[in-house]
């Protein structure tokens, strides 16, 4: 059987990236516990990641605030000959401007991820947010600024969320999420989309075709967040551990679904187990290929939370590459859950058809 190649991937504008990358969003979540254990498991985390190959390293501002930027500045320090490249966003913390866009408010977040992330040059900057004020008031001066500082040599690439809807959404909410995606894109003209993806996200289609065919046309690379599905996809998240809307919750980001939907998953998994074995990491390795052998120019990143768990993903790429009839079966039961997802999900608010 033939391996799986790890040769890097050219995401555009210079950046080759191993396949498998690491996104920070775990340490932002654990802010309010921070403790010298916690930023010591994070940073060995990190650092067998790039032990291992990984050399992409994904976070944002909005990450505990800036925490992950400054733990992440913490292992560039430590390894200053790498090539490590380092991906960051801006879009979701407003401060005391009137908006996370709004007028030199990027430059702003910009110099302070600088000095968080201990660089002078970003390799990837993100657009983290589609909203631009009321009627894109700031749509044009966020171009302006991205387009500057990459200009100035400050970023090497502009990128942008791509297309996401939950279960629940209408066939008109989703026709409006693409349409939305399709004005952004033509506007920012972006080198890079960063988009949520596993074999639970809903199927999008852009301009008749897949995000990945839409952006190989254009010239655009793309970073694949989520492809475990926040461990769903691994059978290692049972419906105890997830998690339940408290007082001051915010629906519409919580990681929550309804128990028929849980079920769904459940029943798909034990259904991919029986036709490839239940050997340990087997359904990690589904799905971190069934991701990765999407396209060549696209790189997933992993979240973690233990040495262990990086430890694991990049060791599921040692093995043999899926094959065409294996591909097609993952995507034959794949496309059943979320068929089943589709009509558990019909009519339940949004933060209970996410995944």
């Amino acid at each position: 059987m033939t391996a799986f190649d790890l040769t890097r991937r050219h995401l555009g504008r210079g950046l080759f990236v191993h396949p498998l990358g690491v996104n920070c969003g775990a340490i932002g979540l654990s802010q309010g516990t921070e403790s010298e254990t916690d930023d010591g498991r994070f940073l060995d985390g990190l650092r067998r990641a790039v032990e291992l190959g990984a050399n992409l390293l994904d976070t944002a501002d909005s990450y505990g605030a800036g925490r992950a930027e400054r733990m992440l500045g913490r292992l560039l320090r430590e390894y200053p000959n790498n090539g490590l490249l380092v991906s960051s966003k801006v879009g979701r913390i407003r401060g005391s401007a009137p908006h996370a866009y709004a007028d030199r408010h990027i430059h702003h977040q910009f110099q302070q991820t600088q000095e968080n992330l201990y660089v002078e040059e970003l390799d990837l900057y993100v657009l983290d947010s589609w909203d631009f004020g009321p009627q894109d008031r700031y749509l044009g001066t966020a171009i302006d600024q991205m387009q500057t500082l990459r200009e100035l040599g400050a970023i090497k690439a502009i990128g942008m969320r791509g297309p996401y809807t939950h279960y629940g959404a209408t066939s008109e909410e989703r026709t409006a999420c693409v349409q939305r995606f399709l004005y952004l894109f033509r506007l920012i003209k972006p080198n890079v989309v960063w988009t949520r993806f596993n074999g639970l996200t809903p199927a999008i289609q852009v301009e008749g075709e897949s995000l990945f065919d839409f952006t190989a046309r254009h010239g655009a690379g793309v970073i694949l967040s989520a492809p475990l599905a926040h461990g769903l996809l691994t059978g290692k998240t049972v419906p105890s551990s997830m998690p339940r809307l408290g007082p001051r919750d915010n629906p519409a980001s919580a990681r929550i679904l309804a128990p028929a939907a849980l079920d769904t998953i459940a029943a798909g998994l034990q259904e991919l187990r029986a036709h490839f074995g239940d050997a340990p990491g087997t359904l990690t390795r589904l799905a971190l290929l069934s991701s990765l052998q999407q396209a060549d120019h696209c790189t997933a990143v992993v979240g973690f939370t233990s040495e262990a768990q990086i430890q694991e993903n990049f060791e599921c790429l040692n093995g043999p590459a899926l094959t065409a009839d294996e591909l097609g079966l993952l995507d034959e039961i794949f496309a059943r859950i979320r068929t089943e997802l589709e009509r558990t999900s019909q009519g339940r608010p949004a933060h209970e058809a996410r995944v």
